[in-house]
């Protein structure tokens, strides 16, 4: 019985050996396909060309938020999938999210003015001015000839309850670009949010008659002439860039803070959303 069994694990033996050399081959003959499918396994997303960037730069911001979402996505130190994904959801009033991957895309990018920028915006837009104070001086530093860090560092020192500190920030900016809008119309509503709305008026109409100003400064003219009790003047200036229904909205809310006692409650009845 025993030298049956050793019979059979004689015969078995090179059996064994036979099919472990097959096992064998077959790994070393699959071995060439995975080495030479790794790299295609471990090469990164393919990002879109610049052409297709130019064009989604032409996009709605919800469609541009897509687009740079999948390409920052693909690499979170593309500074610019980061840059044009923060706009679009600023642009979309998703002002936490837009602030969070600004954040995320400046880890890489520490310096980067544009994202310091879009930062300080995203901050602002949120309400949350005092912490876009930090990168708007920053950006500042390092472009002291830039007027934008420091017209939203006025902003934000506003927001911050900082008066002194955004009157400066707001002259400078003005001192460096007097030919620019922006930067007169920010101060502008600076200078409405403390009750003084001639001197407001004042300065948007100076940014209203430069080539550079928008639909943002004719409307905010529209709402400091209102807030003066000069609503027929107002009315004209709001149809002049608004469809009738947004201009009746606009109007209701201007006759219930004109309605109010003074202008500067007037102003704060207008901030809080038309005397509510």
């Amino acid at each position: 019985m025993c030298r049956k069994r050793a019979l059979v694990a004689t015969v078995l033996a090179p059996v064994a050996l036979l099919a472990a050399s097959h096992a064998f081959a077959a790994d070393a003959a699959k071995a060439p396909v995975a080495a030479a499918q790794a790299p295609a396994q471990a090469a990164p997303p393919r990002k879109a060309s610049p052409q297709q960037r130019a064009e989604a730069r032409r996009l709605d911001p919800l469609a541009q938020a897509a687009f740079w979402g999948s390409e920052f996505e693909a690499d979170a130190a593309d500074a610019e999938a980061g840059m044009g994904l923060a706009r679009s959801l600023r642009a979309l009033g998703r002002n936490d999210e837009a602030s969070e991957i600004a954040t995320k895309a400046l880890v890489s990018h520490p310096d980067d003015e544009a994202l310091l920028l879009e930062l300080a915006r995203a901050h602002i837009a949120r309400g949350q001015g005092f912490y876009a104070i930090e990168p708007a001086r920053k950006a500042a530093a390092q472009n002291p000839k830039d007027w934008r860090p420091l017209t939203l560092l006025g902003v934000a020192y506003e927001q911050a309850e900082r008066d002194d500190e955004a009157e400066a920030a707001h002259r400078q900016a003005i001192a460096l670009a007097p030919g620019e809008a922006a930067p007169l119309t920010n101060y502008a509503m600076h200078l409405a949010a403390r009750g003084d709305l001639p001197g407001a008026e004042a300065q948007l109409r100076r940014a209203v008659a430069l080539p550079s100003a928008g639909i943002q400064a004719r409307q905010n003219l529209a709402l400091v002439v209102g807030l003066q009790g000069r609503l027929p003047e107002a009315e004209k200036l709001v149809r002049a860039d608004l469809p009738p229904e947004q201009v009746a909205n606009n109007l209701a809310y201007l006759r219930a803070a004109v309605g109010q006692a003074g202008a500067g409650r007037s102003w704060d009845a207008m901030r809080a959303g038309g005397g509510q």
